[in-house]
């Protein structure tokens, strides 16, 4: 049982919150309901959901996300996999029929992402788009929608797409950071990730690629819909996760050991930690202080 809770990997659904809380922070108003029984549902019992059978389906021996040593799978890991997607999918079955098959598709393509007679994993770019597209834009739709109580056509304005774009792009230059620890581990199971593509200089490279991209639809989305305030603090959050990038970037080019586990999750959590902060900050402003 221990085995299988530490496959479970609770904390890492702390790196996911940050999409979560962007959407309810860009919705109109919000259903406290729907929004309390989607967040539960999501972080205790979909993405562990997700974390578990990925644990199962590749059975690493080495560090994965969240585990730098990780015990043995059992069958267990699997069938609590089985048991947590249930209940989840039972839990937002209390927010609307149309929720329901929303999560059906994220459960589903979580699946097909690992599981070995598709694995979208072991395709370079495909694995890549379906990853920040389903934690991305998709996570950041469905939130909205729940939040506003809105499952229609009429919830996609042009707004909440440039949301959805923001929120995919910035999955985008984070998430190769976090495979550049496994190109071994990776390359042997016949998984050939974007980072394991691009290298190690190139995987920074292109996450700072990425995450300039990312700024830019930022600048544009603050500006147009908000106010240059918002982008501001925007920046001003991710200040500590730039610079720390940047600190880890010239270590791996002394050396390719620096890219290692430990400092792929400082990055994942100072990242993460700094996006939540300013989500919540946004959050605050769109829904309290609205005259700012």
């Amino acid at each position: 049982m221990k085995n299988i809770f530490l496959h479970l990997r609770l904390p890492f659904s702390y790196f996911l919150l940050p999409v979560f809380i962007f959407g309810m922070a860009q919705s109109e108003h919000i259903d406290i309901f729907n929004s309390i029984i989607l967040f539960i549902s999501l972080h205790f019992f979909i993405y562990p959901a997700s974390n578990a059978y990925n644990s199962y389906m590749d059975k690493d021996i080495g560090s994965i996300g969240g585990l730098k040593n990780p015990p043995p799978v059992s069958r267990g890991v699997y069938l609590a996999s089985i048991v947590l997607d249930v209940v989840g999918l039972l839990m937002v079955t209390m927010i609307n029929i149309k929720m329901i098959l929303l999560i059906l598709v994220y459960i589903s393509v979580s699946k097909i992402y690992s599981w070995k007679k598709i694995r979208l994993k072991k395709y370079s770019i495909i694995g890549w788009l379906a990853v920040i597209i389903f934690q991305g834009g998709y996570t950041f739709m469905f939130v909205s929608m729940a939040c506003e109580n809105n499952f229609e056509v009429s919830w996609l304005t042009l707004q909440k797409i440039e949301g959805m774009l923001l929120s995919t792009m910035l999955i985008g230059a984070y998430y190769p950071l976090t495979q550049i620890y496994q190109h071994d581990e990776d390359s042997k199971r016949g998984d050939l990730t974007i980072s394991y593509r691009l290298g190690i200089k190139g995987t920074f490279i292109f996450s700072a690629t990425m995450f300039l991209i990312s700024f830019a639809i930022a600048y544009n989305y603050f500006n147009k819909y908000f106010n240059s305030f918002q982008f501001y603090i925007f920046i001003l959050c991710l200040i500590p996760a730039i610079i720390y990038f940047l600190y880890w970037f010239i270590k791996t080019i002394k050396s390719k050991k620096e890219a290692n586990f430990t400092h792929t999750m400082r990055m994942t959590f100072l990242s993460s930690t700094c996006l939540l902060i300013n989500f919540l900050i946004l959050f605050y402003l769109n829904h309290f202080q609205k005259s700012i």
